[in-house]
């Protein structure tokens, strides 16, 4: 009797010490609060599928895409629908001024010389920065410029070079309006001025401004002044601009088929890909189509398919 009850009791025993010790080997039960704050719960959640994220699953950065007239000024750094849209907004910006598109010759008050001009688009050189550039090869006060637009201050940029081969930086804005008013001939002739200013330099002894003041769709007037420290700025000559050729009509919104495929301004030189003619306003843009032109026509077509809907 004493013998079972003893084997019985160092059975217990083993039992008991066998239990303990797969339970100290397993893991403690998981549990979860329900009463975290809110701001735990999201900074855990994984946006794309709504589920809580785990640290074997981070959660994921989401990129939205760039839209063109959007209200947010976000945009993702190095993201090519953001230099797109900016390249678009240059050209839309420039698109009141392409009445100075084409072969000028004028006369300047003071130098006794024929200035002969041309402005063309240029999108090759830098296409994020489309501009409009003035070639003046004999020019007395500007050999080259290029005109563009900086959409994010919202100012005009002129860079120009003078007959001596140095750059000037010039910014400004409209000091007169874009307006289309009827002339003589009962068509809307286009006029505006744009007043650029360079900006003071402790280097430079002298400050340059320069005004594009469109009197009608086949006049301009170049207007140069400059100054001396913090004078005022004095008439250098004023060189009046004459159209060479046909005037780029504006009494119509709409040039039909014979809208530039590039600058959507009116077409005066065609161009042809794959069998099919477009039209093209300018040297410059003509250039740019023979590049690309499979890019050109998909952007026409989608542009004509957004204004049919």
């Amino acid at each position: 009797m004493n013998r079972r009850l003893s084997r019985w009791c160092l059975g217990c025993l083993f039992g008991l010490s066998y239990l303990t010790g797969c339970q100290q080997q397993s893991s403690p039960p998981v549990t979860t609060s329900t009463t975290a704050p809110p701001a735990e719960v999201a900074a855990t959640t994984n946006p794309a599928s709504g589920e809580p994220a785990t640290a074997a699953e981070p959660t994921k950065r989401r990129f939205a895409p760039v839209q063109l007239g959007s209200s947010s000024g976000a945009t993702e750094v190095g993201a090519t629908a953001g230099n797109a849209g900016r390249s678009e907004d240059v050209v839309a910006a420039l698109q009141p001024l392409q009445v100075l598109l084409g072969r000028w010759t004028g006369n300047a008050r003071k130098a006794a010389q024929l200035h002969e001009q041309e402005w063309i688009w240029d999108f090759r050189s830098n296409p994020a920065q489309p501009a409009l550039t003035l070639s003046a090869e004999k020019g007395t006060y500007i050999r080259s410029g290029r005109l563009s637009y900086d959409a994010s201050a919202g100012k005009f940029l002129f860079q120009m070079t003078t007959p001596e081969g140095a750059e000037r930086k010039l910014t400004g804005e409209f000091t007169e309006p874009v307006a289309d008013v009827a002339g003589d001939d009962k068509k809307l002739q286009r006029t505006f001025k744009l007043t650029l200013q360079e900006p003071e330099a402790k280097e430079s002894p002298e400050q340059w401004q320069v005004a594009f003041h469109q009197l009608e769709n086949n006049r301009y007037l170049v207007e140069i002044d400059r100054r001396r420290g913090s004078g005022p700025f004095q008439r250098v000559d004023t060189i009046h601009s004459q159209r060479e050729g046909t005037s780029f009509a504006l009494s119509d919104s709409d040039y039909g088929d014979k809208t530039c495929i590039i600058s959507q301004g009116l077409g005066t030189i065609t161009v042809s890909y794959q069998g099919k003619s477009y039209y093209v306003c300018c040297t410059g843009c003509k250039a740019a189509f023979e590049d690309e032109p499979a890019k050109w026509i998909a952007k026409w077509e989608a542009k004509q398919k957004e204004m049919a809907n």
